[in-house]
């Protein structure tokens, strides 16, 4: 299954990223607020200095008098280190102050305004606050102009500290968002992941429907894994008892044909016809054999997700698979020779005797007569090892692991009748309950030795 990444991850990238952008505008805000803040307040204490200067201003003898009060000019030293500049002058007369400093045009219709101004003395930026008042020198009124300037580093300090702070939370404001996305996103999809759980811890043969509480959103998806897993129930069903059946109907026939064809055997003269029915027994032998493992081989692939595990006696195993196959081998006059050791085993027994029927009838079938075939176990270093030796014609020349693939057989087993499918059931069976299956032919390739390995109960 191709993985498209984690919603999660993506979840939190996405309001990671909303929480970035909001903190990106926050900060450009906070910093535009700061500096109008910082720059209103210079404009307020230059227009309390220059209104300080102006209501200073007096007649004495027909000219007008000034007294530069100091409170003008310490109230704009208490903001900052700015320079500071004024300038009060009568037309085109300054009475005091920097004769240089520019004033606004539009100063003589302000009516007693105090106007602002931005502009540039002496290399530096400054801010000016300008006004006029008339002053009666002797029986004319005489207009005033009072400018006061500072230069604005302060205002341009303070803004970046403002901003740095500013820029400070923002950033304590994105790490505490991210945190909290990732804890959002990990919250939300929990109920996902209690499904996801839930369906994980049942087994392959538990395929009730799931009743649990979920949000609005996940209820699709509850009730179309409901309907999947209520027809991969009747699925289920309807494959097993297919194989029931289909078994059930290959053999019956099979056996009416063998046993018709033994008769017809008995009966027959001529050598070409009992060589001919000879041929049809051994297909019919190797036809139900078939039958027989594909239906075993169905067995191991439907249990071995789901072992239904419990103690057994390893010597009752092996007893059960070799009192059912001791009939076939005394046909052929082989002796099967057990040698067991008293231990316990926590297997699925049905499985397990299945592997051991597989291997051993294996054993019998390529063993010439006469000979024997040895089951013994022993217990080391966690595991317990059935070796399962014959006296037949070994593994032949080819790679072993093949052997337990399905319906593969060794180069020398022509003439032989098999499926290729006892050593792969065998192998099933035991990787399913932590196991494997090893082979080895024996010395001068006289023999082979099968051992089934099962860890320790």
């Amino acid at each position: 299954m191709t993985g498209t990444g984690s919603i999660g991850r993506r979840l939190t990238l996405l309001l990671a990223g909303v929480a970035a952008l909001l903190s990106v505008l926050s900060w450009w805000m906070v910093t535009g607020l700061a500096r109008q803040a910082a720059e209103r307040t210079q404009d307020n204490v230059l227009a309390a200095s220059v209104t300080t200067i102006a209501e200073t201003l007096r007649s004495e003898q027909g000219e007008v008098r000034l007294e530069l009060p100091y409170s003008a000019f310490s109230m704009l030293g208490a903001i900052s280190e700015d320079r500071v500049f004024y300038r009060v002058s009568t037309g085109d007369t300054v009475l005091t102050g920097y004769d240089d400093l520019p004033v606004p045009t539009e100063v003589a219709v302000s009516g007693g305004r105090v106007l602002f101004d931005t502009g540039e003395y002496s290399g530096e930026e400054i801010r000016m606050a300008t006004v006029s008042r008339l002053v009666l020198a002797g029986t004319q009124p005489v207009p005033v102009t009072v400018t006061v300037a500072q230069t604005r580093g302060g205002v341009a300090s303070i803004s970046a500290e403002l901003s740095q702070l500013a820029a400070f939370l923002s950033v304590a404001f994105f790490l505490v968002a991210v945190t909290l996305s990732a804890f959002a996103a990990r919250t939300s999809l929990k109920p996902l992941n209690d499904i996801a759980a839930a369906v994980s811890r049942r087994g392959p043969s538990d395929l009730r429907p799931l009743r649990r509480a979920a949000p609005t959103e996940l209820a699709p998806l509850m009730t179309s894994l409901n309907r999947l897993m209520d027809r991969l129930g009747q699925s289920i069903r309807s494959a097993e008892d297919f194989i029931a059946e289909a078994a059930h109907r290959i053999r019956t026939p099979l056996a009416t044909v063998r046993a018709q064809a033994e008769i017809a055997l008995r009966s027959a003269r001529d050598d070409e016809q009992k060589q001919r029915l000879r041929q049809m027994i051994r297909a019919v032998d190797e036809s139900s054999r078939s039958a027989g493992q594909l239906l075993d081989h169905a067995t191991v692939i439907y249990r071995s997700d789901d072992l239904m595990r419990s103690p057994v006696k390893l010597s009752d195993l092996v007893g059960q698979a070799v009192a059912g196959l001791e009939p076939t081998a005394a046909m052929k006059d082989i002796g099967l020779h057990v040698d067991m050791i008293p231990v316990q085993v926590e297997v699925d027994p049905v499985l397990m005797e299945n592997a051991l029927r597989n291997v051993l009838d294996n054993a019998i079938k390529y063993s010439p007569p006469d000979t024997v075939v040895t089951i013994t176990a022993s217990e080391a270093q966690g595991e317990v090892r059935i070796a399962v030796s014959d006296q037949g014609p070994g593994l032949g020349d080819g790679p072993v692991d093949l052997l337990t693939h399905r319906f593969q057989r060794g180069s020398n087993t022509q003439g032989i009748v098999g499926s290729g499918l006892g050593l792969t059931i065998a192998k099933d069976v035991l990787v399913a309950h932590g196991g494997r299956l090893e082979l080895e032919s024996l010395q001068g390739r006289n023999g082979t030795c099968a051992t089934l390995v099962l860890p320790s109960s």
